[in-house]
């Protein structure tokens, strides 16, 4: 076994026994247990139970990204601060007050990728399952988890539309695979477009999409269909399936983001604090703990204990001024 295969086996055999849950489930409340729809709703049930295992993590997601849009104006200051400095002093510097702002207001760049990082082991671990499943039925392959002979040949056989689960478009005879595929194919570049260009139209300030990093954002939303169109063809329709399901729980979770949580500065957050004084409701402005928001620049900061006062300039007397010098008490 490889270190590979070592590393993803826990996640098979995870992936093994949650859909052996679910269609365990289907078929006791009477559906056919070699049924592609048995199946089917067994792994959509997969997607079901991660993506809410993940809910807490996606909410920390979501505070983290708004908090991430609240310190970009302290960002860019940091940046023109040094701003065409190369030096390591000056590079280590613009790190340092960086790294401090993001442990000040509580920020971490990564949070966001964070749900992906996690989801992708399980992706790879259902595909390893389906893709093993005639091995595991012909007895070829050790039985993972639960899924026993029998029940990794029903899965094998099992069609959705007229094509096997463990299909691929890659090396299929059969033309009923292919449109699945590309059915398939073309609604996960649908639902994946959608929730970006929702996210960029509604839910991201005016500033944010002025800066390098937006680009990039919207050059991915042309090539992500590409992408998929590339990568969909080499694995099975069970896992099209997932990534599918997915996608539709991320256009979901965005919709109401977008709408109960949105980003500060963006139309969404306009649109929301618009419904709460429509409603009589408070308008609540969502803050950052440590962050700046910004001094009058004539308004002088009172010294603080340990910093030393300067002596302010005594305004000097008038000639005519009759105004007695008063000497200073002493006691006696």
């Amino acid at each position: 076994m490889s270190l590979y295969e070592k590393v993803i086996y826990p996640f098979e055999w995870i992936v093994s026994w949650i859909l052996w849950g679910w269609h365990s489930l289907f078929t006791f409340i009477g559906l056919p247990s070699a049924s592609g729809i048995a199946w089917v709703l067994s792994i959509i049930g997969l997607v079901l139970v991660m993506r809410a295992a993940m809910i807490p993590l996606f909410v920390r997601q979501i505070h983290a990204s708004r908090r991430m849009q609240l310190i970009q104006p302290e960002m860019q200051k940091i940046q023109a601060k040094y701003k065409g400095k190369s030096d390591p002093e000056s590079r280590q510097a613009m790190t340092s007050e960086t790294m401090d702002l993001y442990k000040r207001t509580g920020t971490n760049p990564f949070s966001s990728c964070m749900p992906i990082l996690l989801q992708s082991p399980f992706f790879f671990g259902l595909f390893r399952v389906l893709n093993n499943l005639q091995g595991i039925a012909d007895g070829r392959h050790e039985i993972i988890g639960p899924i026993s002979r029998k029940l990794a040949g029903e899965a094998e056989q099992s069609t959705l539309f007229g094509a096997q689960l463990s299909d691929k478009f890659i090396g299929a005879d059969n033309l009923t695979v292919q449109i699945v595929t590309v059915v398939l194919i073309i609604l996960m570049s649908v639902t994946t477009f959608t929730t970006q260009h929702q996210l960029m139209r509604k839910n991201m300030p005016a500033s944010a999409l002025d800066n390098p990093f937006a680009k990039q954002q919207k050059l991915l939303l042309y090539l992500m269909p590409l992408f998929f169109a590339i990568s969909g063809v080499n694995f099975p329709i069970g896992v099209l399936l997932y990534w599918l399901t997915t996608n539709v729980w991320s256009m979901c979770q965005q919709f109401y983001v977008i709408r109960k949580m949105p980003a500060p500065g963006s139309a969404a957050e306009k649109a929301m604090q618009e419904r709460h004084r429509r409603a009589g409701k408070e308008v609540k402005e969502f803050t950052v703990k440590g962050l700046d928001r910004g001094e009058p620049e004539a308004e002088q900061p009172k010294p603080t204990s340990g910093q030393r006062q300067q002596p302010s300039r005594k305004k000097k007397k008038g000639k005519g001024s009759t105004k007695p010098e008063q000497k200073p008490q002493t006691d006696n």
